[in-house]
């Protein structure tokens, strides 16, 4: 909705500010000059990146539309989900703990954190390294490692589209320059023309200079932002769960490793120490509600 609300107040002001000026409207309708950058764009954009990129950043514009990200909720159920886990971890034999991390699908535990088990990728991350937790001879320092790698891993997959769309947007104003100089060579085929005429279409090819421009600094870019910070929130619930699967291999007993992972989450989206006690406090059923 931010998108389309700002948008909506760019196109209003520079068309609005354009009009104000005495400039008229139907001047900038040309519709080849489009053409020639918005085609320019879609093809140097496939030319430069391989087809799993090209549909993730599909998936990521509408991302970045619906700019829905982590809250306190969520992390409240993330937060559950690894007391959970660690509590049968430290309390039952890990043949039968390992039931839950094997086919989280078919646990119980995992059925009362939807939100954790819609997450296909955070689910597998958690489940693998409570895995090397139970075999027990990996040292804490070495899987701390690990997960950093592979979140580092997971974020360079995910950021792959937002360079992709950063790269366009810095191209937009010179595919810009190249429909208005098409313009002018257009314009001087016809130098003999009336200086109406002549004006009429230099004016068309400088609408490609604006076009390129617009789009690059007014659209593309600021969606390209947008998708990042969606992205990156979406990140940080690999770190929650590091924080505190790293705590409790160092010896915490689970309330106080999920103390490690509740500070990894951001100051405006963590949930306070009454919530999580209080959710803790009620079980899986208060978790799933």
């Amino acid at each position: 909705m931010g998108i389309i609300i700002g948008l909506i107040i760019t196109l209003g002001c520079v068309l609005g500010g354009y009009m104000a000026m005495g400039g008229k409207l139907m001047v900038l309708a040309q519709p080849w000059e489009f053409v020639i950058i918005g085609g320019a764009a879609i093809g140097t954009f496939l030319i430069a990146n391989p087809m799993p990129v090209v549909k993730d950043t599909g998936k990521g514009l509408v991302e970045a539309l619906k700019a829905k990200v982590p809250g306190p909720d969520d992390y409240l159920q993330i937060l559950g989900l690894l007391h959970a886990l660690l509590r049968e971890m430290r309390t039952k034999p890990s043949s039968e703990v390992e039931g839950h991390i094997d086919a989280p699908e078919d646990s119980e535990i995992f059925k009362n954190y939807p939100v954790v088990l819609g997450n296909k990728d955070l689910t597998f991350f958690i489940c693998d390294y409570c895995r090397l937790i139970l075999v027990g001879n990996a040292r804490s320092h070495e899987v701390e490692a690990l997960m950093e790698e592979e979140i580092h891993t997971i974020r360079h997959e995910r950021m792959e589209s937002v360079h992709a769309l950063t790269v366009i947007g810095d191209g937009l104003p010179a595919l810009g320059i190249v429909a208005a100089v098409l313009g002018v060579v257009k314009a001087m085929g016809a130098i003999d023309s009336s200086p109406e005429i002549l004006g009429g279409l230099i004016g068309a090819a400088l609408v490609g200079t604006f076009v390129g421009i617009f789009l690059s600094y007014a659209v593309v870019a600021p969606i390209a932002g947008k998708l990042k910070a969606v992205r990156e929130a979406h990140l940080r619930v690999y770190f929650v769960a590091k924080q505190t699967l790293i705590a409790s291999m160092n010896g915490a007993v689970p309330q106080i490793a999920l103390e490690f992972g509740r500070k990894a989450i951001s100051g405006h989206d963590r949930p306070s120490i009454d919530q999580m006690e209080e959710q803790l406090a009620g079980g899986p059923v208060a978790a799933a509600a």
